[in-house]
């Protein structure tokens, strides 16, 4: 007991030292007047400039749907073995999730985003020059490695680098410069496919964004939460005011940081996820995580080629088909940012999944004729799939990132986004490794049915489990579920 009571009364010490250092910053700050139209400015360059790991994530995602027809020439691959190098880059990509959270938190949000851009521009070219196919496999699990960590990084970055009011939008631009990354993958794809090797120089030109965004970063500022927690405030104030351009806003968000940190640990381990009142951020982020694979979107992404010519279609059409499958998705995730902080996250997902689980059924309808594709079919076939990814792009694609970087408290938030990030590309991993043997088992129509159904589950779970974040900050977030009020309806819900 003497030893806890030790523990708290320095804790206070440390949390009352942190405070007057932080604001004994204030009144030289409180001398620089108003800037908040350069600092708004200044918050929408970096949240730019971080979202080209999205656009890393986007367009090694979606080569693979152009280069694993040349790849499998190459190498004569079984479906086994096609299902297998889609799925390293998964693989690779959970491990990296997982283990980016504790090196992100020790050494701060913008050198590990340097460090995955890094580790990518390797793997890619690697990809590329592979002579085997397990080279080729291998190299792919160190892409995934890169990606993974980007996926846990980059939104809690723009997340505690954002203002509440435009944080959803400026996190969510991660998927919009995804999909922007699936349409030049598919473009590329489209361009360079007519020759056996083609799918080298595919792989290889990835590592051109992900030495932008090393550049990139090298003139963006580090979290100032994290360096709060880190107990640099004069760097943290100062960085604060870049991003806020006003001495109120500072004020006030500083005092909410430092506020919600004072009644948490200094140091926390993957054992604080598993706290009662921690538990429906958890329950909200991985179900929407989980979800956001199961329901099907990197089955069109990964297969769609493959899967429409079998159908019938030449590969030349079947890519061309992939990339208007881009141009949607793109246009769909700009309206998800546009409307995100208008909107809401859970309502955009409640009005919209249940038209991507309706277009899944009518495009596995389609295929019940097993004659080759044409006239009214072909219109309903790309109709339908073009629906599907307007609905599930527009809205799980576009939450799944926000929700998990803005649900967890700070002290835990890289760590629980690792595992968010994890459980991600495990579902897809899944997904990946199943889809061409679900095709033989189930066919196409079975297939496409079964990922509606599972946009309708997606559909319950939100209504059930995930409450409304539009215009709170993450600190009142974190005050919620201490609070036990992080509900999605009722007397007790999240305001």
């Amino acid at each position: 007991m003497a030893s806890s009571g030790t523990t708290d009364i320095a804790h206070d010490l440390h949390a009352s030292e942190t405070h007057r250092r932080a604001f004994s910053v204030m009144p030289a700050i409180e001398r620089l007047g108003d800037r908040t139209a350069s600092a708004r400015r200044y918050v929408s360059i970096a949240a730019a400039v971080a979202a080209v790991g999205g656009l890393l994530f986007g367009y090694d995602t979606g080569i693979i749907a152009s280069a694993l027809i040349f790849v499998t020439q190459s190498f004569s691959l079984s479906t086994s073995g096609q299902e297998w190098v889609a799925a390293a880059l998964n693989i690779g990509a959970i491990f990296g999730a997982v283990s980016s959270g504790p090196v992100s938190d020790r050494w701060g949000r913008r050198p590990a985003i340097m460090v995955a851009a890094v580790i990518f521009i390797a793997a890619s070219i690697g990809c590329g020059l592979a002579p085997t196919v397990g080279v080729l496999i291998f190299a792919r699990l160190w892409l995934g490695m890169a990606i993974g960590a980007t996926t846990q990084i980059v939104p809690v970055y723009v997340a505690e680098l954002a203002p509440a009011e435009r944080r959803g939008g400026l996190v969510s631009l991660f998927q919009l410069v995804f999909s922007l990354g699936l349409l030049l993958a598919f473009f590329v794809g489209y361009v360079l496919s007519g020759r056996p090797e083609a799918w080298r120089p595919m792989f290889m030109l990835g590592a051109i964004p992900a030495l932008l965004l090393a550049l990139g970063m090298m003139f963006l500022p580090e979290s100032s939460r994290w360096l709060l927690h880190h107990r640099q405030e004069r760097r943290a104030v100062s960085i604060l005011y870049k991003l806020r351009g006003h001495h109120r806003d500072v004020r006030r968000e500083l005092n909410a940081v430092l506020t919600v940190g004072d009644t948490e640990t200094p140091q926390a381990g993957w054992a604080d996820l598993r706290r009662r009142w921690v538990r429906p951020a958890l329950v909200a982020a991985l179900g929407i995580a989980t979800l956001s694979q199961l329901s099907g979107p990197n089955v069109i992404v990964y297969y769609a080629p493959i899967i429409l010519s079998h159908t019938g279609l030449a590969h030349s059409a079947a890519l061309l088909t992939s990339v208007s499958v881009g141009v949607t998705s793109t246009i769909t995730t700009a309206m998800g940012i546009a409307l995100i902080d208008k909107v809401g996250r859970r309502r955009m997902m409640l009005v919209m999944l249940p038209f991507a689980a309706l277009s899944l059924f009518v495009l596995g309808a389609v295929f019940l004729n097993p004659a080759p594709l044409g006239g009214v079919r072909m219109v309903l076939m790309v109709v339908s799939l073009l629906g599907y990814i307007f609905f599930n792009f527009g809205s799980l694609s576009v939450a799944v990132w926000l929700v998990a970087a803005e649900v967890f408290p700070l002290v835990i938030r890289s760590k629980a986004m690792g595992l968010a990030s994890a459980t991600v590309w495990l579902s897809d991993t899944i997904v990946s490794l199943v889809t061409l043997s679900l095709v033989q088992t189930l066919g196409t129509t079975g297939t496409f049915w079964l990922f509606g159904a599972i946009n309708v589950i997606a559909f319950l779970f939100v209504w059930k489990y995930v409450p409304e974040t539009v215009g709170t900050s993450l600190e009142e977030i974190e005050e919620s579920l201490r609070a036990g009020m992080f509900r999605p309806a009722g007397p007790r819900a999240l305001p």
